[in-house]
């Protein structure tokens, strides 16, 4: 069960991070993984590493999506999943955030959902399946963090558009869901330093960070045959995070 054999999957952000590990994982269950990733030596590096494709996509224009999911679709005839992953989180202060600022993160962490979505929706409708896994976060849906409000706004606006989205799709044998990690022991969390790591992990109930792997296993789960009376849902991958009112609840 929940083997990915044959499938083809596209995963953008996929260079590094969480997007590295869903790659890992579903090349482990069998898949035909290609990882996309604005940073072109970073993607390739990746997929020569995983034993993965790799296309350049910039999630955040609509050309680049439709260009790189054609060229997957003229190679494999089809596309099976998709892990719309790519994302951004830099900090900036509510008062002086810059409409740049908003409009980059707003552009490739809900945007990209939209064009990478829009882009595969064609094939998968064309052959009655398809899985769509949306990487949200508990900031923003459920938690904030200041200097994330563009942050916050675009990974709860990824899951207004999944709610509809899935409704669209629900007929035509397409399912579309979202994980939402907590904190993830990534590149760019590693680089806050050892005294800010176990601080975090203090605050989480399992008292460890979560690793790129803990979400790939739950994105190969939406992801899989499976799944598929499954849509329009979110799942909790945090290790508890987001379930202490507060530090008391964790003595």
């Amino acid at each position: 069960m929940f083997a990915l054999t044959d499938q083809v999957v596209i995963i953008t952000g996929g260079a590094k991070g969480i997007g590295k590990g869903i790659a890992a994982t579903m090349i482990e269950a069998g898949a035909t993984v290609v990882v996309t990733d604005v940073d072109e030596s970073g993607v390739r590096k990746a997929a020569e590493e995983l034993g993965a494709e790799f296309e350049v996509l910039d999630v955040g224009s609509k050309s680049s999506c439709q260009r790189a999911v054609k060229a997957i679709q003229e190679r494999h005839q089809r596309i099976d999943v998709v892990c719309s992953n790519a994302g951004i989180f830099p900090q900036a202060a509510l008062d002086t955030m810059s409409e740049e600022d908003w409009e980059a993160v707003i552009g490739v962490n809900l945007r990209g959902a939209f064009f990478m979505t829009q882009a595969v929706l064609p094939g998968m409708r064309e052959r009655g399946y398809g899985r769509i896994v949306l990487t949200s976060s508990i900031t923003g849906p459920l938690t904030g963090f200041p200097g994330w409000t563009h942050y916050g706004a675009s990974k709860a606006g990824q899951l207004g558009f999944m709610r509809s989205a899935a409704l669209e799709c629900a007929s035509d044998g397409i399912t579309i869901n979202a994980v939402m990690p907590g904190n993830v022991l990534t590149e760019g969390l590693k680089e806050q330093g050892d005294d800010y790591l176990r601080q975090m992990a203090e605050s989480i109930p399992t008292r460890q960070l979560c690793e790129p792997q803990d979400i790939a296993y739950a994105v190969c789960f939406l992801a899989s045959p499976e799944a598929r009376y499954i849509t329009g849902q979110t799942l909790i991958v945090d290790g508890g995070q987001v379930l202490p009112e507060s530090f008391e609840a964790l003595d």
